[in-house]
Parts: C-alpha cells; sequence; structure tokens
C-alpha cells in the first residue's frame, strides 16, 4: 500500500467518523426537541396541537434559545451568549442568563417576567409559572443564585432570593419570597415564605399543586387562637357552674 493510498483509507475513515458522530448529535437533539413537546403536552391541558406547540409557547422557544446561548457561554463566547439571551428576552419576555443551568423537562407556563440569573440551576421536570424569579443576593462573583430541585413547582410570581436549595417535589406558592432552604417534599407560602406543610410523596408535584388551594398560615394560626379561646371559654363556662352550685349549697346549709 502506497503512503497515498494509506492516506486515503485514514481521510475516509475520519470523514466516516465526523458523519457518524453529526448524525448521533443531530437524533440526540432531535430526541430532546420531541421530549419537550411531549413535556408541554403532559403539563399544559390547553395544548391542543403540536404545531400550536412549536409556533406560538414562549416557554418552549425561551429554553431552546437559552440551550444555545448556554452552548456559546460554555465555549467562552460570552458577548454572543449574552445577545442571543438579549433577543431571547425580547422575544419571549423571558430573561435567563446564559450561564443559568437548566434540567431536561422544564415546562415554562406563559413565562412573562421570569427572570433566572446567572449561578442559578433547575433541575427535571421543573415547572415554572409566570413571574417568577431567580435572583441573587450578593455582588460577589460567586455562587449566589438558587438550586432548584427535581419536579419542583414555583408558582405564579413566587420570588427565590440567594444561593438556597429548593428540595425536590417542593411547591412555592403564588407570590411567595424564599430566602431560605425548603426540604424535600415542602409547600411554602407567604411573606418571607414559610414551610406550611412538611415532607409529602414523590408524586410528580405539577399533577398535585393547586394553587386556589395553597394553605395560609395567617389563617391557620387565627383559627388556632379561635379555638384555643372557644375552649377556654367553656372550661370558664363550667367553672362558673360549678362555683354557682357551689355557693347555692354552701347558703341552704347555712339556712338550714
Amino acid at each position: 500500500m502506497t503512503e497515498r493510498d494509506r492516506v486515503e483509507g485514514l481521510t475516509q475513515e475520519f470523514t466516516k467518523e465526523r458523519v457518524s458522530r453529526s448524525r448521533g448529535i443531530l437524533q440526540e437533539m432531535l430526541a430532546l426537541l420531541r421530549e419537550d413537546i411531549e413535556t408541554v403536552f403532559a403539563k399544559d391541558p390547553a395544548a391542543k396541537s403540536t404545531l400550536e406547540v412549536l409556533f406560538l409557547y414562549p416557554g418552549l422557544h425561551a429554553i431552546w434559545m437559552h440551550r444555545v446561548a448556554h452552548l456559546l457561554w460554555e465555549r467562552n463566547l460570552l458577548f454572543l451568549g449574552r445577545l442571543l439571551s438579549h433577543i431571547n428576552r425580547f422575544l419571549t419576555g423571558i430573561e435567563i442568563h446564559p450561564g443559568a443551568k437548566i434540567g431536561r423537562r422544564l415546562f415554562i407556563d406563559h413565562g412573562m417576567g421570569i427572570v433566572v440569573g446567572e449561578t442559578a440551576e433547575i433541575g427535571d421536570d421543573v415547572l415554572m409559572y409566570k413571574g417568577v424569579v431567580l435572583g441573587g443576593t450578593s455582588l460577589k462573583r460567586t455562587k449566589r443564585h438558587p438550586t432548584i430541585g427535581n419536579c419542583v413547582v414555583l408558582g405564579s410570581d413566587a420570588i427565590v432570593l440567594g444561593p438556597v436549595i429548593i428540595g425536590d417535589h417542593a411547591k412555592i406558592g403564588s407570590g411567595s419570597v424564599v430566602t431560605k432552604p425548603v426540604p424535600p417534599g415542602a409547600t411554602v407560602v407567604g411573606i418571607p415564605g414559610r414551610v406550611v406543610k412538611g415532607e409529602g410523596s414523590e408524586e410528580p408535584t405539577f399533577l398535585t399543586l393547586e394553587h386556589g388551594k395553597l394553605p395560609d398560615p395567617v389563617v391557620e394560626a387565627i383559627n388556632g387562637l379561635a379555638s384555643k379561646i372557644a375552649t377556654l371559654e367553656g372550661r370558664v363556662h363550667e367553672l362558673e357552674n360549678a362555683l354557682a352550685s357551689q355557693e347555692e349549697t354552701t347558703e341552704r346549709e347555712s339556712e338550714a
């Protein structure tokens, strides 16, 4: 075999390898896109057709553009990554820093006003409603944004600040402000956020969260006080009756 034949053989092998690798990457991308579309149908009963999902779901568009922006960011093409995220914000109303790490099957419902900071991390199967903020509380160039676990639900206008960890299957109620870690399976509501329900089952939380039925810690506290007051009033009434009965008995004995 001549040197020329050897070179041609190596070139053909290299070309086949490149084609095979490119084909594999393309197949992975198509599978990921298909998974994203299936996620929309699984988590939004309003989705009627694939065409509708492809063209009319800004949350899906935001995720796709972020993946490209994040890839540019990881390749140290920082300006291009920020530019694409800025375009993403202009087109969808969703601001995701290209440095943020997002897992699979994230579903952003409506999405307008969502802000995700540079060092934020989002796990798999997360459901996020409009107005959610994953913000930072420090000016240091370090981890300063939240870490969201798997199967977490972030209600409308929920705000999570600082490098806190939100455990798997947790639920953050609408309008809550969270600045402390949340244990897995917990439900948090209020300003500041308070855990009103402890660890629950590991059933996918997007199937169980009903925003209109979240507990109200203030109402529960008032109801608890009212119940205790009613119990005390009943006890006082019993003591008054017993005292009155004792006084009547004493008077009768005195008359006798």
